[in-house]
């Protein structure tokens, strides 16, 4: 049960639970108690044996998970999923994704600006990398994503410094560990009117395949600014060439939120399409940015099917549950 919880908070509690679970007019974070709100930024989502685990950048020394069973209240987790004790690096653990493949629990994520991997038999944790050096040891590099297409090849999605941060793809080995470097290939960087705030900032891709079509999203402008966004970008080739969606942004400010973005999707239980993303803790104040989810699907316009964002967002909370 939910302990050290006065009525008033309690109340608070089940007003959002009602918000959540109903299809209603864009919520507003002032109905909810700001110390509920999950202080996750660059969030991912991985649905496990009927028990959402989501990670996100936020603490000090690795990466921390919380535990959900409905998407809406979620359990945090006393012991981090990685430490830096394991990894390579001091400082700045970023951006965590976490894929089951092959019986094995593998985690991409950025440490001290660059793109690291490691591996663990939960999806608690401990994640080790068994030798502690990043994925390219000669180039920063941030925000790798993974993507196994149907013939179960696998490839990194990764955002490089040589363009502002733009992003690019390659091929890996079958470990998951080892980027084929001569297969390295760019994807997209700014090129829009609505990226160009400030600075040159393409990142935080995520890629899924849709009837054929490989649809990437991905953020633009500094994650500190109100006007920080999310883009879509479609490829008939893995490898590209990618075309942005001339009316980005997909979502850019909803509601009462403000710098928006490093999304990635999944499914919920039922199947369906979600996105995970953050924004800044208010309109006066970026840290600790905070986990929100919406609804993601596919519409066909003029005949061609294209990915959209439901902008009435949903907003989970922490609950504090007794052992």
């Amino acid at each position: 049960m939910v302990k050290n919880c006065t009525l008033f908070h309690c109340l608070i509690l089940l007003v959002t639970i009602s918000l959540f679970s109903c299809k209603s007019p864009q919520v507003s974070r002032e109905k909810i108690n700001s110390d509920d709100l999950i202080p996750l930024a660059d969030p991912f989502i991985l649905l496990y044996q009927d028990t959402y685990y989501a990670y996100g950048t936020g603490a000090t020394d690795g990466i921390e998970v919380m535990t959900s069973k409905d998407l809406q209240a979620w359990k945090r987790i006393p012991q981090l999923a990685l430490h830096k004790k394991d990894s390579y690096g001091e400082k700045w653990f970023w951006a965590p994704e976490v894929y089951y493949v092959n019986h094995r629990f593998y985690m991409y994520y950025t440490a001290e600006e660059h793109i690291c991997v490691a591996t663990s038999d939960s999806p608690l944790g401990p994640f080790v990398q068994e030798f502690q050096k990043p994925m390219f040891e000669d180039e920063k590099s941030i925000d790798n994503s993974l993507f196994i297409d149907d013939d179960g090849k696998a490839y990194l999605f990764f955002d490089r410094f040589n363009d502002g941060l733009n992003i690019w793809v390659a091929e890996l080995e079958e470990d998951l560990m080892t980027i084929k470097e001569e297969t390295m290939r760019p994807c997209i960087h700014v090129s829009q009117d609505w990226e160009e705030v400030w600075p040159r900032v393409n990142e935080g891709s995520f890629v899924v395949k849709h009837n054929g079509v490989y649809y990437m999203t991905y953020s633009a402008n500094s994650y500190e600014s109100p006007f920080y966004g999310i883009g879509c970008a479609t490829a008939t080739e893995i490898m590209g060439e990618w075309t942005k969606y001339p009316h980005n942004p997909l979502l850019q400010k909803p509601g009462n939120l403000v710098g928006v973005g490093h999304s990635s999707l999944f499914k919920d239980k039922k199947g369906d399409w979600k996105i995970v993303f953050h924004a800044h803790n208010d309109i006066n104040k970026i840290h600790p940015r905070n986990m929100y989810i919406s609804n993601v699907g596919f519409k066909k316009i003029n005949g061609v099917e294209q990915l959209y964002i439901d902008p009435d967002f949903k907003i989970p909370f922490l609950v504090t549950v007794s052992e």
